[in-house]
């Protein structure tokens, strides 16, 4: 049986909740994750990479990570190494658009072939539990009398973070082009710098904060979505009376040049692996909200994401 028809039946096997434990997938995968680990895409794909072997829709997955450049690197390296590979996938999201936007990439996201998206996250901001900056209106205080003095850690250039710090800054009146913001390869970098006090306030996704707000070591003080996250105490920057309402998302392309019955195998690969207990309890533990979109509408949301982001950017004065 060709790869492509197997693995469309397991997906099917998968939504109708009858996927037999012995299916086996013969390849492997290779993932291309384009930050350093411990980040936001770290944990998303090697989360997917349990969630592939448990379902059966791999032998086994192979992780590469290539940090910098919102993902650029990473991306560049994968288009020109990968070409026509039917077993390699990158993931991706907003964060690399906001970098494509924001940089002159030496290739483009649209070289390479759209899978899925898989999920959907919001902006945490922290700072050290030793800081003095109480609130997110205390930091705002301070920004306005300093606006280099607030130094805001997080992702890449572009990353939604970074654009979260400038959104804030228009909407009290500073101007965004002086927002201070140091960007990190990845997220084992900028806990550190948090942790460290090297940063006034870090923001990124509540998986790769929890263990240390948990922990007391972190203070959250505001998060980017429209409601309060589902059994987390931490306060909406729009209930705090700024206009900041923006969400991240990630996801996963294939090489470059692949046929179409590849594209809908490692589609029904991954969709198979997002029905798996491993993928949903990866969901649970990083509060993650399950988002899965292929096909079409995902290359039709990847277009309207690059207009909007372009949009946000522009009148944060990032571009």
């Amino acid at each position: 049986m060709r790869r492509a028809t197997f693995l469309k039946s397991i997906a099917a096997l998968a939504a109708a909740g009858g996927l037999p434990l012995v299916a086996r997938a013969a390849p492997g995968i290779k993932m291309m994750i384009p930050a350093n680990p411990g980040g936001g895409w770290d944990t998303t794909g090697r989360a997917l990479g349990r969630a592939l072997t448990e379902s059966k829709a791999a032998d086994s997955v192979q992780y590469e990570n290539k940090g910098g450049a919102a993902g650029i690197i990473g991306l560049a390296q994968f288009v020109n190494a990968s070409k026509n590979d039917p077993n390699a996938i990158i993931m991706m999201g907003a964060v690399m658009l906001g970098g494509i936007i924001t940089g002159k990439p030496p290739v483009q996201l649209s070289q390479a072939t759209p899978v899925a998206r898989l999920t959907s996250e919001y902006n945490v901001f922290v700072v050290p539990a030793a800081s003095p900056l109480r609130t997110m209106k205390d930091v705002v205080a301070q920004l306005k009398r300093d606006p280099g003095s607030v130094k805001w850690g997080g992702g890449s250039r572009g990353s939604t973070e970074h654009i979260a710090a400038c959104m804030l800054a228009r909407n009290v009146g500073v101007d965004p082009k002086k927002v201070n913001y140091v960007a990190f390869r990845g997220g084992g970098e900028a806990v550190a710098a948090i942790l460290g006090g090297n940063v006034t306030v870090g923001g990124s996704g509540y998986s790769q904060f929890a263990e240390h707000i948990e922990s007391g070591k972190m203070r959250p003080i505001a998060v980017t979505s429209q409601k309060r996250l589902p059994g987390i105490a931490i306060p909406t920057m729009k209930e705090q009376g700024y206009d900041v309402i923006l969400g991240n998302w990630r996801g996963v392309y294939a090489a470059p040049g692949i046929s179409a019955g590849d594209r809908e195998a490692l589609t029904a690969a991954v969709v198979a692996a997002t029905r798996s207990k491993a993928w949903n309890e990866a969901l649970t533990k990083n509060g993650w909200t399950p988002a899965v979109l292929t096909g079409k509408d995902f290359e039709d949301f990847v277009e309207y994401e690059f207009s909007s982001l372009r949009a946000i950017m522009y009148l944060s004065g990032m571009v």
